[in-house]
């Protein structure tokens, strides 16, 4: 892990630096350069991790729900608010997932790194896949988000690089070829934190055959991660989210931060303005509605014991550790225990700097995560933390393999079984086999089960696209053709967290609402940005955007 954390900024450079072409025959002193580098097993090295520098982005697996029903962003500068409102234009495209900088380094690793002898073939093979991995997740990525993109090898110019987009088909195959071979030449646990292996790259072949419904992949890439032997739930679910669950046999794979050196500021902008946040990332009424109670019923069933005055009692345990409701404990900066409470103008006669419209970082749905945030006494610094967002994690191959199953044979015995694996790790009862019995009621469990479990992960706007109501249509176009509402009421400092807030009946249509969502068809992918089209005439906007 040391030598990781050292080589990680030193990697970028050096691989920024040796991708330009040379102009000058004399090296410069001050800097890397193509002719005294890529000499030695040391500089490869240095070089990977520079590929590890930005492969993945923390800051946006934490933004990404907020292109769903389960999140909300309220500041449009900072990109995401449009993905979920229907907004996103060519020439507003939001945030920018089309980056081709990993990809230019992982190319230039690939071109320069068979030159290169190494003690111990088997590190060469193993550092060679990590960049392939790294290379097809950024694909991966890309693909799914806009559908087609243009695969590249490393071009001398700009102009040779403008070239049209590959096929969503033809990038897809080339993802998997790239998987398939090099994930036997990866190590099978990784060397230190933050290191692909042999789960991770398994895990971007099982996500990207469960998001097109190649459901016997799907199962297989997640029944040979589970038969690695080297994953296991992580019996506390909180501890996951904070710092000192980094190290858990659950994780396959998390972006890297690091206190002093290589930090992310995505975590001061999710607490709440009272905690000196700005409320930039926070759940949404529509995730805690799908919260069962904890006798395993939804809010809608008959003698489930959801009361609407008191919504957040008897809930799913998940939904407290993963969001921070009105009238839960929470622990503030300072390290005491305080009362949340974004519901009352005023507490005690003094302004509430959380209540939902006393500022523009109060959360406007009146909920925050807890998820990464709980408790903030473990960051020395909110703006520059060492939280870790997942990327991939043993729950998922569960419930993927789950969900698979249940496609091609379910409702089945095993389907229960991985299930119940998830669901009693929190204290859940078991899956009631008789209420769901048929494969199209086990599916709305399932979703309904991943949706949850993964609130706040990044996964939900995928999972909305790819899964299909009744009527054929993505769910997408259900969920997200919505007017967005919070609840109103009042806090008390009653003894139970669950029955403190009081919910109103019958709010003022003006007190509730947030803003109005549109899902067209088109939706499906994002505009490509301007600067791309601008860059590379070659390339064909997305339809519906042109």
């Amino acid at each position: 892990m040391i030598r990781f954390k050292q080589y990680l900024l030193l990697g970028a450079a050096a691989l920024m630096s040796a991708s330009c072409s040379d102009f000058l025959d004399t090296a410069p002193l001050d800097a890397l350069s193509p002719s005294t580098t890529w000499q030695s097993e040391t500089d490869a090295q240095k070089f990977a991790i520079g590929c590890y520098d930005g492969w993945e982005d923390g800051g946006d697996i934490l933004y990404m729900d907020c292109a769903s029903d389960y999140g909300y962003n309220n500041f449009q500068w900072e990109g995401y608010k449009d993905f979920a409102n229907g907004n996103m234009t060519q020439a507003n495209s939001g945030v920018s997932y089309y980056d081709y900088t990993i990809i230019r380094r992982c190319n230039t690793f690939l071109e320069n790194v068979e030159n290169i002898e190494f003690n111990d073939e088997a590190v060469k093979k193993d550092l060679i896949a990590q960049v392939r991995v790294i290379r097809a997740y950024r694909y991966f990525k890309m693909n799914w988000l806009y559908g087609g993109v243009p695969i590249i090898s490393n071009y001398s110019s700009a102009e040779e690089a403008q070239v049209p987009r590959n096929s969503e088909q033809e990038v897809k195959e080339f993802i998997e070829t790239e998987l398939d071979a090099c994930t036997p030449d990866l190590n099978k646990e990784p060397s230190e934190r933050g290191r692909i292996a042999q789960g991770a790259a398994l895990a971007i072949r099982m996500r990207q055959a469960l998001y097109y419904g190649e459901w016997e992949v799907a199962k297989q890439k997640a029944q040979e991660i589970i038969n690695l032997g080297i994953y296991s739930l992580e019996s506390d679910y909180a501890n996951l989210f904070k710092v000192a669950g980094q190290d858990s046999k659950e994780i396959i794979l998390a972006v890297q931060y690091i206190p002093n050196t290589y930090t992310l500021y995505t975590i001061g902008q999710m607490y709440n303005n009272g905690d000196g946040g700005w409320s930039s990332i926070v759940p949404t009424q529509d995730l805690v509605d799908d919260y069962e109670m904890s006798n395993g019923l939804t809010i809608d069933e008959s003698g489930s014991g959801y009361d609407p005055v008191h919504p957040f009692k008897g809930r799913d345990p998940r939904m407290a550790m993963s969001i921070l409701y009105p009238g839960a404990d929470y622990i503030k900066a300072d390290g005491s225990t305080g009362i949340f409470n974004t519901l009352d103008k005023t507490i005690d006669g003094a302004s509430n700097a959380n209540y939902m419209t006393s500022a523009d970082n109060a959360s406007k749905t009146g909920l925050t995560w807890n998820k990464y945030l709980n408790p903030i006494t473990q960051y020395s610094n909110i703006w520059a933390s060492n939280a870790c967002p997942i990327v991939f994690r043993y729950a998922e191959v569960l419930m993927t393999w789950a969900e698979a199953e249940n496609e091609l044979n379910g409702p089945s015995a095993a389907v229960y079984e991985k299930l119940n694996e998830i669901r009693t790790r929190v204290g859940m009862p078991a899956v009631d086999e008789a209420k769901y019995n048929t494969k199209d009621k086990l599916r709305e469990l399932i979703w309904r089960e991943r949706g949850v479990e993964f609130a706040g992960e990044g996964l939900r706007r995928a999972d909305i696209l790819r899964w299909k109501t009744s009527d054929g249509k993505m769910l997408a176009e259900k969920v997200l053709n919505t007017t967005l509402v919070r609840r109103t009421g009042t806090v008390s400092n009653g003894p139970d967290p669950e029955t403190r807030a009081t919910i109103d009946q019958n709010p003022a249509k003006e007190d509730i609402f947030i803003e109005d969502r549109v899902f067209k068809t088109f939706h499906r992918y994002y505009p490509l940005p301007q600067g791309a089209m601008d860059k590379n005439p070659k390339l064909v906007q997305n339809e519906g955007y042109r």
